[in-house]
Order: structure tokens, then C-alpha cells, then sequence
């Protein structure tokens, strides 16, 4: 519905976004790493063993003997950092390069990735109670992401962000508009896809955390809502 290009907001209290630089990269040479080692045909092993299964992780089903995995309670964060296809990680990572360096350096480095991974386990927590006998794996770090949109909305709601409307059409709008409308597609499809064939909840579970836990982490100098500082 909308792919971010470019913000412009420049840095106000660190040097870089390593954080961001780090999970970016990490989530790509994972993805290329498991795609050589495995090819198309081991992605349904590698998601089943290290995506989350509610079923598995509430203890009703079980994994297949000598399946390579990690603990389920391991798979709340190991999911984060998995990606069902080149088109499903690029579409991740373009929102967290865009979003990301502005969230991280209105928090810093250390609080922005316990802010990431803590939006992720809500993202995959609300997914679980949502679909607690699923046995389809849950993978992508879009509910972090949705936590990381969340905060850079709260921040940043008037800056004028370049994207693309409906994948194709160029447009330069307040994040606000753009990012509020990317929110209530969210909200409509949990709805209207009450399978789980995406996880939605999980999305809105990153927002939601997003959301409150953005004014425990950001710096005291910076401030909600697109207000000035000093007011």
C-alpha cells in the first residue's frame, strides 16, 4: 500500500544509527546465508524449526524428531529475524532504514534495540493468543517494525516522507497521513483475514508496544507529537 524512500531528517544525538545499520544487515545476511546453505527447499524446515508455532510454543503440538530448531520460547525472538522471501525482507528492511535511524537516535543505541526485540515478543505474543492452535510458523520482523512506526509517527507525525502510493506512485506526505493510513490497513486486514494467512496481530501487537513504550525510552530532550522542544 505504501513503501517509504527517503525521510530527510537529519541525526540530533549520535554519530550513526549503528543499531539499525546492524539489524538491517543482519536480517539480509541471514536471509543470503540461509538461502545458499538450504535453497528454496530447506525454507520450510528452517521456518518450522526456528519460526514461531503457537501450538508448539503452548506445549499442544510438537515438532517432527531430528529437526533442527530452537526452543520454543527461543522462537519468540528467532522468528524476528527470518524472512519468507527476497520481496519479504526488502519490504522489512526499506521500513526500518527509512524509520529506524530517526527512533534509534531519539533513544539511543542500547535502549533502541531493547525497544526492537521488546516490540517483536509483543508482536509474537499477541499473535499467539490470537491463534493459539495454529501450527503455521510465524516469521518477519515486522511486528519490531510496526513498534519502530509507531514511535516515528509519535515523533515525527508532520515530517514529509518520500514513498510510493500502491507501490507505484510517487508521493511526498506527512507521516501522519502516510503511516496513519499504513496503521489502519493493519487494523482492517486482522479483520478481514481472520485466518492468519499474514500475521496481523503480530503487527499490531509491535504497534501497540510501539506506542507505549516510546515515551519510557526516548531521550528527555526529545519530544511527542510534533511539538517544539522547550514547550
Amino acid at each position: 500500500m505504501f513503501v517509504p524512500l527517503h525521510d530527510g531528517v537529519p541525526l540530533r544525538f549520535m554519530r550513526a544509527p549503528y543499531v539499525t545499520y546492524a539489524l538491517v544487515s543482519g536480517c539480509i545476511g541471514i536471509h543470503i546465508a540461509l538461502w545458499f546453505w538450504h535453497g528454496s527447499s530447506g525454507d520450510v524446515a528452517i521456518m518450522a524449526g526456528f519460526g514461531l508455532i503457537p501450538s508448539v510454543l503452548l506445549g499442544a503440538a510438537q515438532l517432527p524428531e531430528g529437526l533442527a530448531h530452537a526452543p520454543a520460547w527461543a522462537t519468540l525472538f528467532t522468528n524476528i529475524l527470518l524472512h519468507a522471501s527476497f520481496a519479504h525482507l526488502l519490504g522489512n528492511m526499506l521500513f526500518l532504514w527509512v524509520f529506524g535511524d530517526n527512533v534509534e537516535d531519539s533513544m539511543g543505541h542500547v535502549r533502541f534495540v531493547l525497544f526492537f526485540f521488546i516490540c517483536g515478543l509483543a508482536g509474537s505474543l499477541l499473535h499467539t493468543l490470537m491463534y493459539p492452535e495454529s501450527e503455521q510458523p510465524l516469521i518477519g520482523a515486522s511486528g519490531a517494525i510496526s513498534g519502530v512506526i509507531a514511535s516515528y509517527l509519535m515523533i515525527y507525525p508532520n515530517v514529509r516522507i518520500w514513498g510510493l502510493a500502491f507501490k507505484w506512485i510517487p508521493v511526498h506526505i506527512p507521516a501522519m497521513y502516510a503511516l496513519g493510513a499504513w496503521i489502519l490497513f493493519q487494523l482492517a486486514s486482522a479483520y478481514v483475514d481472520p485466518q492468519g494467512n499474514v500475521g496481523w496481530w503480530a503487527h499490531l501487537g509491535g504497534l501497540g508496544a510501539g506506542a507505549a513504550l516510546t515515551p519510557l525510552f526516548i531521550h528527555r530532550g526529545v519530544k511527542l507529537f510534533g511539538r517544539r522542544p522547550g514547550l
